[in-house]
């Protein structure tokens, strides 16, 4: 007789026990290469991002239904006092960036909750933080860089009949975006020219 799978939070426990001990003893299986593109519009600021192909391991998945598609500008108002012609609202990739860290949160406390039997009842978290766009505008030193960002806060609000306060926030500083934001991160940038472009061809 088949025995009937646990569920919880949308996910098959067991099957989520078996993908962790099979990350444990092969982690180059569950590695991914992850990656996005995004063009600039011709308007200052405005660009459309979209998502690249993913690589699971030696697997790379590529469906046309994962090319989404983000619409990025500014706040119509600064771009407004700024001197954009017809400004309109978009999202912003600051913001866009802190939803990231925010969601991303949320999937470090959930995943570890089901992997650990814990219930979530409610879980909201809120990202905050004050920005100075000095550097950007060349008003200031690219020396100052570390100091465009100040006071960046998680607010994690949870409901849950098992609530472990120091656990959550374990389980919230697991989250990828969390330590790709608040650790140092070695970003390789390359700028390339036509010239250079054409001689890859």
């Amino acid at each position: 007789m088949a025995t009937e799978r646990q569920v919880n939070h949308g996910v098959d426990v067991e099957r989520l026990g078996e993908f962790a001990a099979r990350a444990a003893e092969n982690p180059d299986e569950v590695r991914l290469g992850l990656g996005a593109r995004s063009t600039y519009e011709g308007t200052c600021a405005h660009s459309l991002a979209k998502m690249d192909s993913y690589r699971l391991g030696d697997e790379t998945i590529a469906r046309d239904t994962r090319e989404y598609t983000i619409q990025y500008g500014g706040w119509r108002e600064v771009l407004d006092a700024g001197g954009w012609i017809g400004p309109t609202d978009r999202m912003e990739p600051i913001e866009v960036a802190l939803s990231a860290l925010a969601s991303c949160i949320n999937v470090g406390i959930t995943i570890n909750a089901v992997a650990n039997g814990v219930d979530v009842e409610r879980l909201q978290t809120r990202v905050r933080t004050d920005c100075d766009p000095g550097v950007l505008f060349s008003l200031a030193d690219l020396g100052e860089a570390d100091a465009v960002f100040e006071n960046l806060t998680a607010e994690v609000e949870i409901e849950s009949p098992h609530l472990d306060k120091d656990q959550v926030d374990e389980w919230a500083r697991r989250a990828p975006v969390y330590t790709l934001v608040s650790l140092a991160q070695d970003v390789q940038l390359t700028v390339n020219t036509p010239a250079e472009v054409a001689a890859d061809d």
